[in-house]
């Protein structure tokens, strides 16, 4: 468990994440959620915006749940890529704090611009200046509300700043559309410092059409 003087990175709501996401999404679209969970977000996108969704999930009992909500899924494992959906199979891909979970990010990045046409991310900010007091002061990693892991049990194995993930979508190709820093729960559309001051951070994403993509392949091969 934490300890009392232990630096807690500031946990998103649920509803916080849901409205980010659905603002930027347009009604009647396609919509595939990664690590869909129990299938909550995919039941608003379609009884809200009436919305085509399927989910992908690695967990057997939440696939259970989408299912008897009468909404489709894949049992599949993220790390795996997402070699069984088709290209420009839908419209928007959505993953909501998972990024910094999965092994390869920049594979599983490139694989959701290729099975769809824009992708909604979420991640966290570890370039916090609350981050970085805690690891200068302190030499202590941070840890979140929700996941209240110690370093050596924690399914984080990413640790990626605001900074990092611009760089990295320069690096493979893809667009930034909209960056929205967040701040003590509040998305923000322009943040003065907001790599110092976000605790996470919302991403619209597209392909440039300017440059060509970095391929998943490669990545796969250079990071085996």
């Amino acid at each position: 468990m934490p300890t009392k003087n232990r630096y807690q990175m500031p946990d998103l709501s649920v509803q916080l994440t849901d409205e980010l996401i659905m603002r930027h999404i347009e009604r009647g679209s396609r919509v595939i959620d990664l690590g869909c969970g129990d299938g909550r977000l995919m039941q608003r996108l379609q009884d809200e915006l009436g919305c085509t969704a399927m989910g992908v999930e690695v967990e057997h009992a939440n696939i259970v749940s989408v299912i008897e909500r009468g909404l489709p899924a894949i049992e599949a494992d993220l790390n795996e890529g997402l070699v069984d959906v088709p290209n420009d199979s839908f419209d928007y891909a959505v993953l909501s704090q998972t990024l910094q979970q999965v092994r390869h990010p920049k594979k599983l990045l490139l694989e959701m611009l290729r099975v769809a046409h824009r992708a909604l991310i979420v991640v966290p900010n570890f370039g916090h200046w609350r981050v970085r007091l805690e690891v200068l002061r302190r030499g202590r990693t941070p840890i979140t509300h929700a996941l209240p892991y110690e370093w050596y049990e924690t399914p984080n194995v990413h640790f990626m700043s605001m900074k990092d993930f611009r760089d990295l979508m320069d690096g493979i190709g893809l667009r930034i559309v909209k960056e929205s820093p967040i701040i003590r729960g509040h998305a923000v559309d322009r943040l003065m410092g907001a790599n110092l001051r976000a605790d996470s951070a919302f991403y619209l994403l597209e392909r440039d059409p300017g440059r060509s993509l970095t391929k998943p392949a490669e990545i796969a091969v250079h990071a085996s």
